[in-house]
């Protein structure tokens, strides 16, 4: 692995001159780092290790959001579909409906909401009961996604009915919820900008939930323009995906930093300012 991200550092090295400011960022950062992005506009691309399989955390979420809409549009799912909470669907980690009533009625529409607004783990068990793993990973097959998976529920993966068939397949063993290729998840951020995926207003409409979610510690931390994003963080693991509408275009960046020594749950954690950094020098780099 470290001569093919050698290999793609010198390519990237050769396509920006001399100087590489992310793979010299990177260098420097205590832990591993998968960088893709590409001008939407021009088709200028960058790629560090882009091709690597990391461990999504939260950022499968949007891979989930496109099955469900998918869904949606196929008569597989309705958006006035509900869930009830309970004690059987509540779960820890970021979101807010673990503090809510039992017996609460929540629409599909909404669920899918807090997943990618408030990155809800409980909403997001809640939308896999919907529109399972599975059915997320067909999707996937049929746009021509051959890495990207969803694997398993939040909290509930060794329960038969948390893990799809890719979660149990020994190739995704260590990846928790979601496993990708920061190249996979720029594809379906540029098939999104492109109207694509479903339909152009169901591509819009997904990109606009992205610009309202509320983590703003990595890809929009140096951005005073719209950044339309999904964020994922684990113990020792940052990663987030999106575009950054730049006044001279937009360009689409998946950045996953993990094997980070130091747990740190603070904003400046050091995974959040290098996808902020290293963002900031794409962006400038792939619009020049």
């Amino acid at each position: 692995m470290l001569r093919s991200c050698l290999i793609v550092a010198l390519l990237a090295s050769t396509a920006f001159g001399q100087q590489d400011r992310v793979r010299d960022l990177a260098a420097k950062f205590d832990g591993k780092v998968a960088v893709y992005a590409k001008n939407l506009k021009t088709g200028t691309i960058y790629t560090l290790a882009g091709d690597a399989r990391v461990n999504t955390a939260s950022t499968i979420k949007l891979p989930i959001l496109i099955g469900v809409y998918t869904a949606v549009a196929e008569g597989r799912a309705k958006w006035t579909d509900t869930s009830e909470l309970g004690k059987d669907n509540k779960v820890g980690g970021s979101g807010v409906l673990n503090e809510m009533s039992d017996g609460t009625k929540l629409p599909l529409r909404d669920l899918v909401r807090y997943m990618m607004l408030l990155s809800d783990n409980s909403a997001t068990n809640m939308v896999l009961d919907h529109v399972p793993g599975n059915d997320v990973n067909k999707t996937l097959e049929k746009l021509g996604v051959k890495d990207t998976r969803s694997l398993r529920k939040i909290l509930r993966g060794n329960t038969p009915e948390g893990v799809s068939d890719a979660g149990r397949d020994p190739a995704n063993k260590g990846f928790g919820i979601g496993v990708a290729t920061p190249h996979e998840m720029v594809t379906l951020l540029e098939r999104l900008y492109k109207g694509e995926l479903v339909s152009k207003e169901a591509s819009a409409e997904i990109l606009d939930i992205m610009k309202k979610q509320q983590w703003r510690e990595g890809l929009a931390r140096r951005f005073d323009v719209d950044v339309a994003d999904k964020p994922g963080a684990l113990d020792h693991l940052r990663s987030d995906v999106g575009i950054v509408y730049s006044k001279q275009g937009p360009i689409a960046i998946a950045i996953t930093c993990y094997d980070i020594p130091k747990i740190d749950w603070s904003a400046d954690n050091s995974g959040y300012l290098f996808i902020a950094d290293a963002a900031r020098f794409l962006v400038e780099d792939l619009t020049h």
